[in-house]
């Protein structure tokens, strides 16, 4: 029996667009803290080694600081670690793998997968790598490699190497047929001839990477994507873990996952009416934990007034400062802000400012614009209104307004309305202290 520990897609120097400054900062520090976490779990759980299922770095173009860093962090595994080239980081004529700075500094107990000859790790066991030297593949890698390592096996010797043969370990990278999305893709990997060889005992455990969701492909319980180290999109099922995993032969692999991840991301679907409902998201979100580490995507509907929209605008603002991101998602969110009669009175305006007021409600509420998104673009936008607007006195806001002019002209002019709106109400809070 051989105990490894099973991980992928540590995507070394990832961003991601909706993190911004210091947040951005922290995704790539985590990730590269989540190394010296699964190294933990594989001192923990005597794991022999541990193989790294492609996509170790982002892409083969690297600061030297991220590298080193990295480099560092895999040190600290205590044991053999055996790195595969993916899609972002191949084995091409730029490849990170071969610079002075990774042969130079890369820990004696690491070992890159550079061609697809098998590699023993130990008596009994033995690797079946399938690298990529390019980001396009025109056939299937790991098939490829596993019709090198066996097909040259006589069909006589498969019973022998049922109970006295290696336990084999494919190490692979790419999409299984059966689950992406492109039918038409050469490069994909067929799963039937892996679970032939699975069931004839030639081949014990299939460890993918490239998919960044925790994944069981097949019936037979020895094909997995471990999923990528920590979370990287709201797509993903299970991510932030590694697989502990035993294999024997004649045995079906005990896969056991462990969480090594600290981010999470989250989508938030929320329907607002009311005032309450407001209040209601609002300590929805005050008891997230971990607010620095935590990305909420927001996707609201519904109708709310004019002050319930100042509301939650002040929210959003207030809890993007403390959250590692927090923005709508713009394609679900559908809401819209009116005020009717009675909260334009509450505002106690007349003249001009009632005026402009009701030509703003007519406009935000016109009926071909029933989507109106409380603020632009997917990523959280700053507030309109500058801190200073809210410091005019009543005679400067006056004057501001007499010298704006509205021209009307479509959807954008919708949302400029009850940004106005907005501004009238808070005017008249700060005339009315």
């Amino acid at each position: 029996m051989v105990r490894f520990l099973h991980t992928a897609d540590w995507q070394i120097g990832m961003t991601r667009h909706f993190l911004q400054g210091e947040a951005q900062a922290r995704f790539a520090a985590a990730r590269i803290d989540a190394i010296r976490r699964l190294g933990v779990v594989a001192q923990q759980e005597e794991c022999e080694f541990v193989i790294v299922c492609g996509d170790v770095f982002e892409t083969n173009q690297l600061s030297r600081q991220t590298v080193g860093r990295a480099l560092e962090a895999l040190a600290t595994i205590p044991v053999p670690v055996y790195l595969l080239p993916g899609n972002h980081d191949p084995l091409d004529p730029v490849t990170i793998y071969r610079t002075p700075q990774f042969v130079r500094d890369c820990p004696s107990q690491v070992q890159v997968l550079t061609d697809s000859a098998p590699v023993t790790v130990r008596d009994g066991v033995q690797l079946i790598p399938a690298p990529w030297f390019g980001k396009h593949p025109d056939h299937d890698l790991v098939g490829a490699a596993l019709d090198a390592a066996l097909g040259g096996m006589p069909a006589a010797a498969a019973a022998d190497d049922v109970s006295g043969g290696p336990v084999r370990i494919v190490v692979g990278h790419g999409a299984v047929d059966v689950l992406d999305p492109d039918r038409t893709s050469q490069a994909s990997i067929v799963l039937a001839p892996l679970e032939r060889e699975l069931a004839a005992g030639r081949l014990h455990y299939v460890a993918l990477g490239d998919r960044h969701s925790r994944t069981s492909v097949g019936e037979t319980g020895a094909v997995w994507y471990s999923g990528a180290i920590d979370v990287t999109s709201h797509r993903e099922e299970s991510p932030g873990d590694v697989l502990v995993v035993d294999v024997a032969p004649g045995r079906a692999p005990v896969v056991v996952p462990h969480h090594v991840g600290t981010w999470v991301f989250r989508t938030l679907q929320w329907e607002l009416t009311a005032s309450s409902d407001v209040a209601a998201l609002a300590h929805q979100l005050a008891a997230t934990p971990d607010k620095d580490r935590t990305v909420i995507r927001l996707a609201l509907r519904g109708v709310l007034g004019v002050a319930d929209h100042a509301e939650l605008t002040d929210l959003l603002e207030e809890q993007a400062e403390v959250f590692a991101a927090l923005y709508l998602w713009e394609r679900h969110t559908t809401l819209r802000v009116v005020a009717d009669d009675a909260e334009l009175q509450d505002f106690g305006l007349g003249g001009f400012l009632g005026a402009a007021a009701e030509e703003m409600r007519a406009i935000a509420r016109a009926p071909e614009l029933d989507t109106v998104t409380l603020l632009g673009g997917e990523e959280l936008d700053e507030d309109d209104l500058d801190a200073a607007d809210l410091e005019l006195d009543g005679d400067d806001a006056l004057a501001e307004l007499l010298d704006w002019e509205f021209m009307p002209d479509g959807e954008p002019d919708a949302k400029s309305s009850v940004d106005a709106l907005q501004l009238l109400y808070r005017l008249s809070r700060e005339v009315a202290r």
